[in-house]
């Protein structure tokens, strides 16, 4: 798993390919050939909404709003 902290260091380009990447784990999931380990998949969902959010702060120039704001 990517952390969040090893994401905001990452290039928008390495983003970018990271997103793909692990939508590319999540369709072979899906479609029969990525095997039976569930943890994969929700570890790839949740490194691809990492990556998204942190491309979605950087090109929106806000920080991030937390649960108590």
């Amino acid at each position: 798993m990517t952390k969040m902290n090893e994401i905001k260091k990452m290039k928008d380009t390495e983003l970018a390919s990271l997103v793909k990447d692990k939508r590319e784990i999540l369709r072979n999931f899906r479609f029969g050939t990525g095997g039976k380990d569930v943890g994969v998949m929700r570890e790839a969902r949740k490194d691809i909404a990492r990556s998204l959010t942190e491309l979605k702060t950087r090109t929106s120039g806000e920080s991030p709003k937390t649960k108590s704001e």
